[in-house]
């Protein structure tokens, strides 16, 4: 049952939860709308640096190898250190790599850049959400409704990078226009700012609204005074816990399969769209606004399919048979993007934009449904643990697949190949799993008071 405080100022259990999904929304927004400002152009930007391709998938496995090797431990400190200061650790981490990718000139810089974004998301991964979870539990017990909340900050997620890309891609273009202020910028930086850096800056700069937030308004139980060696021992013993979990539990299995083929479809989509608006527009400055619109329409389709996931479990009868029609869904995206790979005419190129969109919107119903599952299998002491071992099989994965496709030539056959990945992840949900033989425990700590 749910721990309620007494006195009248307290708020009523649905006030609780409201406020805590209203406060979950707007960290999602504000956290990846600079990931959406840079997503136009930073693969852009690191090949007018000069970097060839495969550098380019070199940085980005740079970044999601730092992600997941950092999953497990980040996830564990968020679990005994709390989600607000490992949040906002990850906020300032970002100002700083937002700043150097935007900047950097030489491939180290732009390797420590990756670098350090790559330790800010695996901080920030699945710590909102853990707060949102035993949050709303904390106010409604542990059978609360999660997947309407789960959905709408997937929605604002998605919302928020498509409001970015269109920003971050129409920002480069303008520069371009009329007396040309992007060259006017470049020469008087000595070529450390061009006009694709400017997204990137304007991210740095928004991260540190986002850790003034996360300050303020998440606000968490008082947990034990956070010594060194409480830290040293509590972070493995809860990644282990993590790691076992997903070792005996079918369904945890299940989730941690799904999100490996889930990130080689997303590393391929980042990786060769780009190239292919540019082959269509020819030229990166509109290039880098074709791909903003594109993706921004993805990510609309991102955030409808997560709008549409509690509905796509009452119509399928279950969130696992949702699982399993959302991500065969995208899987067609894909296929659909491989078969017109190789043309250019006006019905293909409809027909790849339309694969394009089946992707995001398949995906963005899947995840809801999915971590809804998990968290019932979870504890609340290793939620933020669970979640890094998704994420790491998401990262790990699409790093592996982001450097197989970078090397492969470009054509149908990425696209191929990570579609029947994709939908090898759907068939996994064509049985139903076994309850838990232990149910979890309900969480062993009153969660905060949101007002």
């Amino acid at each position: 049952m749910p721990t309620k405080a007494a006195g009248p100022t307290k708020p009523s259990e649905a006030a609780g939860v409201r406020a805590a999904r209203r406060r979950y929304v707007v960290v999602c927004a504000l956290f990846w709308f600079p990931p959406g400002l840079s997503l136009a152009s930073m693969v852009l930007l690191i090949g007018e640096r000069g970097m060839s391709l495969a550098a380019v998938a070199g940085l980005f496995a740079a970044h999601s190898l730092t992600v997941a090797a950092l999953e497990l431990p980040t996830g564990g400190l968020s679990d005994v250190l709390g989600r607000r200061p490992v949040l906002a650790l990850a906020g300032a981490l970002n100002v700083v790599a937002f700043a150097l990718v935007g900047l950097g000139t030489t491939l180290g810089v732009l390797a420590t850049g990756m670098v350090l974004m790559g330790t800010a998301r695996a901080l920030a991964s699945g710590t909102a959400e853990a707060w949102y979870v035993d949050t709303v539990q904390g106010c409604a017990g542990p059978d609360a409704d999660l997947r309407t909340g789960l959905a709408r900050g997937g929605s604002a997620t998605s919302a928020a990078l498509a409001a970015g890309l269109l920003v971050g891609g129409a920002l480069p273009w303008l520069l371009s226009l009329g007396p040309d202020p992007g060259a006017r910028l470049s020469e008087a930086t000595g070529g450390a700012v061009l006009p694709l850096s400017v997204p990137l800056l304007l991210g740095a700069a928004l991260r540190i609204v986002f850790v003034g937030y996360v300050l303020t308004a998440l606000l968490e139980p008082p947990r034990p005074p956070a010594t060194l060696r409480a830290v040293l021992r509590g972070v493995p013993a809860t990644v282990l816990s993590g790691v076992r979990l997903g070792g005996r539990d079918a369904l945890v299995r299940r989730v941690v399969l799904t999100a490996a083929t889930v990130g080689s479809a997303l590393a391929t989509v980042e990786l060769l769209v780009p190239g292919r608006t540019v082959e269509l527009t020819g030229g990166t400055g509109s290039g880098a606004m074709a791909y903003a619109v594109l993706a921004c329409a993805g990510f609309v389709c991102l955030g409808v399919g997560s709008h549409l996931a509690p509905l796509a479990a009452r119509l399928s009868g279950g969130g696992e048979r949702a699982v399993l029609g959302c991500l065969a869904t995208g899987a067609a995206g894909l296929l659909l993007l491989g078969v017109t790979a190789s043309g250019a005419h006006p019905v293909t190129t409809a027909l790849a934009v339309a694969g394009f969109g089946l992707v995001y919107l398949g995906l963005g119903a899947a995840s809801p449904n999915e971590n809804d599952l998990l968290h019932r299998r979870v504890p609340s002491t290793g939620r933020a643990t669970a979640l890094s071992v998704q994420s790491l099989a998401q990262q790990l994965t699409g790093a592996l697949i982001g450097l197989v496709v970078g090397a492969l030539r470009p054509g149908p056959l990425p696209w191929l190949l990570t579609g029947a990945l994709l939908l090898a992840g759907a068939l996994l949900w064509v049985r139903r799993a076994q309850p838990p033989r232990t149910p979890c425990a309900p969480p062993a700590s009153p969660a905060p008071t949101v007002e």
